[in-house]
C-alpha cells in the first residue's frame, strides 16, 4: 500500500458567501509517480446554484488545473515543476473561483483506481 494525498476541486463563485460545488478531485501518490485530476462540471446544476456564472471562465480555469497535473509546461510554467510541487501549488489556499479543499491522506494500491473511486463518491454523488 502506498500513501496518497487528495483534495476536492471546488467552484466557489462568491468567496464571501462560502458556497461551493464540487467539480473534481486531484490525487498525488509519490511512490507511484502519480498526479492527476478528474473533473466534471454539471453545467445545469452550476447554473441553477449560481445564476449568471461565466461557465467558459470556469472551464478555462479547470483546464489549466488539468494541464498542470499532466505536466504540460507549454501551457503553464507551474507544470514544469516536480509532482509534489505541482500538487502543493494546486492545493494551496486561495480565494479565487476555483479552490481545493483541505488535503486528505490515505493508502492505496492503484492511484488511478483510487482517484476514480473518490471522484464518484465526492463529485458524482
Amino acid at each position: 500500500m502506498d500513501l496518497f494525498e487528495y483534495a476536492t476541486i471546488r467552484v466557489v463563485p462568491r468567496v464571501e458567501r462560502g458556497e461551493f460545488m464540487n467539480v473534481g478531485v486531484v490525487l498525488f501518490c509519490k511512490n507511484q509517480k502519480f498526479l492527476a485530476a478528474k473533473i466534471a462540471v454539471d453545467e445545469q446544476r452550476l447554473s441553477a446554484l449560481f445564476p449568471g456564472i461565466e461557465k467558459s471562465e470556469v472551464g478555462q480555469h479547470l483546464q489549466s488545473f488539468e494541464n498542470i497535473c499532466a505536466g504540460d509546461a507549454s501551457k503553464s510554467p507551474i507544470a514544469a515543476l516536480d509532482f509534489a510541487s505541482r500538487f502543493r501549488w494546486l492545493t494551496a489556499r486561495r480565494s479565487t473561483i476555483i479552490q481545493a479543499s483541505e488535503v486528505h491522506p490515505g493508502l492505496c494500491q492503484n492511484a488511478g483506481e483510487t482517484l476514480t473511486k473518490l471522484f464518484e463518491q465526492l463529485v458524482l454523488y
